[in-house]
């Protein structure tokens, strides 16, 4: 049974496990026996607590039936997979505008696994090394092959389908360049962007150069023997052909922008010390498995892919870069026969946007189905909450 403080609001139910449940019921058991960086011990404790009386919130009453629900206060942390459905939503209604009517590719650039443990061990350093060295190589084959300056939206991914260490980003690249006096837009090919094995070469020289220059610098490790050996392999780049819609490009990034490592979808048993998962079988034609694992080794694997504090997993560059796009962006719409100011998103309430993409009207009262949820008192924070 539960801790008082974890106990969910009447009325509440879910048909699956979810990732807090694994952390209250085996997250204390693992922190005994493992010595955790204050970042994990944080992420952990959030997602535990996430919507429980620990975090306060509101006692809501019906108008019509006097039904009461109390409604508990999220973490908002962005490792947690609960939080993230609403911030997912406005950081996709601020994107719509900034699409251009050409098609969109796909590229995703991925480090070898024998650097993995080098980046778990800085990994600050060695994942702001690898935006740099993506950015550069497609700024420069843009310069070179388009003549132009291209726009990217990178996302860091640290995970595969199991929730082992896998670096990449996941590149979304609209298909042509800006010219460099801003006077055309310069069209790249229907199906074709740039060659993948030139854009694998010219990736793992720069990302090599630039770790020997963290090395020289004193920022790393003076023997870097996993650079050298992969010096020596060739470096994956995948490339996809253009999105068909806007729309299509828009639903592509909400499915990587707020989510780190599993949605609780994903979660199918917790039970007697293990955890059972879906995931898709990429060597066996993406078919759905399950994969069952014990409980410490799903929390050992979850944490790989928790962030330094403050970094930032998705990065603009490029036309579409934070401190050009307002006039570089305007100019490619005019070019493209588009007004150059930005549609407005229109302002939505927490409520209304919920309402807009679940269905979920949360004024609804959930017993009678008629009334409205009216808020009656508020529900302070438990002194065991911790939030530093």
């Amino acid at each position: 049974m539960l801790p008082l403080a974890y106990a969910r609001a009447a009325g509440e139910r879910k048909a699956r496990p979810e990732l807090a449940d694994i952390f209250r019921s085996h997250g204390e058991s693992y922190r005994r026996a493992h010595r955790l960086a204050a970042s994990h011990l944080r992420v952990m404790q959030a997602i535990e607590v996430c919507r429980t009386q620990e975090l306060g919130g509101h006692l809501r009453k019906c108008d019509a039936c006097g039904f009461e629900h109390p409604t508990y206060n999220s973490c908002r942390n962005r490792h947690c997979p609960k939080c993230q459905s609403l911030a997912k939503a406005k950081w996709l209604q601020r994107q719509t505008s900034e699409l251009l009517p050409v098609g969109y590719f796909h590229l995703v650039f991925t480090l070898p696994h024998e650097l993995n443990g080098l980046i778990l061990a800085h990994k600050k350093i060695l994942l702001t090394l690898l935006f740099k060295a993506v950015s550069e190589t497609l700024i420069e084959f843009g310069r070179t092959r388009l003549n132009g300056t291209v726009g990217i939206t990178a996302v860091l991914h640290t995970w595969d389908q199991v929730l082992k260490d896998h670096f990449h980003l996941h590149c979304l690249v609209p298909a042509g360049a800006l010219s460099f006096d801003q006077s055309r837009w310069l069209a790249a090919k229907k199906n074709f962007l740039f060659p993948v094995k030139a854009l694998s070469r010219v990736f793992r020289a720069k990302f090599l150069d630039l770790l020997q220059q963290a090395c020289e610098k004193g920022k790393l490790p003076a023997r870097l023997s996993e650079g050298k050996t992969s010096r020596q392999k060739n470096w994956v780049v995948y490339a996809k052909k253009p999105f068909g819609s806007p729309k299509t490009v828009l639903d592509y990034l909400g499915r990587y922008t707020h989510r780190v490592a599993l949605s609780n979808d994903r979660i199918l048993k917790v039970e007697n010390g293990l955890v059972a998962l879906s995931y898709r079988d990429r060597k066996d034609g993406d078919r759905n498995k399950t994969l069952t694992l014990d409980a410490q080794e799903f929390i050992r694997r979850f944490l790989l892919h928790v962030l330094p504090g403050g970094f930032m997993r998705v990065r603009h560059f490029g036309f579409l870069a934070n401190r050009a796009k307002k006039q570089a962006l305007a100019q490619c719409r005019k070019l493209l026969k588009l007004d150059p100011a930005l549609a407005q998103s229109p302002k939505e309430s927490a409520k209304d946007l919920l309402l807009r993409i679940t269905g979920v009207d949360l004024s609804r009262c959930p017993s009678c189905q008629k009334g409205t949820m009216v808020i009656v008192a508020e529900l302070p924070r438990l002194p065991s909450w911790d939030s530093s």
